[in-house]
């Protein structure tokens, strides 16, 4: 497993990179956001860490670049512990938060939950409630049965299908899907995921996406 480190303060990065690999997780350590992105999109890892103050390009605006890339999990690290911040962050499509200071065993524990939940990733493919994602291919199978997604259907499933049941507030979903690129809104939402529940319906008798009420939306299964 790598981890990628993005923080300005390098003896804070110096810290973190110690605790991760004193528990064998290979660490590569960027000192401001445009080092960060190019180490992400030169070696990508399997789970980002990124300070949210640092000079260049910010951790928001980092963030928002991997999305538009990747759906690997990212780790927020603040020293304003607001919950405007962590709304944001979460918004944006962070995985988790972490506010400074913190203990190296908080740390680790919060890396390997992440690390876990990426273990079901491999080959680009996702798997939850008897449905698999095929990211790659952009197919997704329920037994011998496939069904073809466009890039949007897919990236609305994978951000829904990786909570594994649990709801997802609709703010994270428009900004996974359509990360900084534009062009989604609560609307534009709705109309995505009518078209996927008839698709769904249509090829696996299946109401698989559920609308929590007030909050998001959630992956049901079968």
């Amino acid at each position: 497993m790598k981890v990628l480190v993005v923080d300005d303060d390098v003896e804070l990065a110096g810290l973190v990179q110690f605790t991760l690999r004193q528990a064998g997780i290979a660490v590569t350590l960027a000192y401001d956001g445009a080092q960060g992105l190019a180490a992400f999109l030169g070696d990508p890892p399997d789970l980002a860490i990124l300070d949210v103050n640092m000079p260049k390009l910010d951790g928001f605006a980092l963030l928002q670049a991997i999305r538009m890339q990747s759906a690997v999990p990212v780790m927020m690290l603040t020293v304003r512990a607001t919950e405007e911040d962590e709304v944001h962050g979460l918004d944006l499509g962070a995985d988790d938060y972490l506010a400074k200071p913190f203990s190296p065993r908080t740390l680790l524990a919060r890396v390997r939950a992440l690390l876990r939940r990426r273990g079901g990733e491999d080959n680009e493919a996702l798997s939850a409630g008897g449905y698999t994602l095929d990211l790659e291919g952009l197919e997704l199978r329920l037994g011998e049965r496939s069904l073809r997604l466009t890039p949007l259907e897919a990236r609305l499933v994978q951000c829904l299908v990786a909570k594994d049941g649990r709801p997802v507030p609709t703010e994270r979903v428009l900004a996974f899907v359509w990360a900084d690129r534009g062009g989604g809104d609560r609307e534009t939402l709705k109309q995505l995921v009518h078209r996927l529940r008839q698709k769904l319906e249509t090829e696996f008798g299946s109401h698989a996406v559920e609308t929590v009420p007030n909050v998001g939306y959630r992956w049901k299964g079968e």
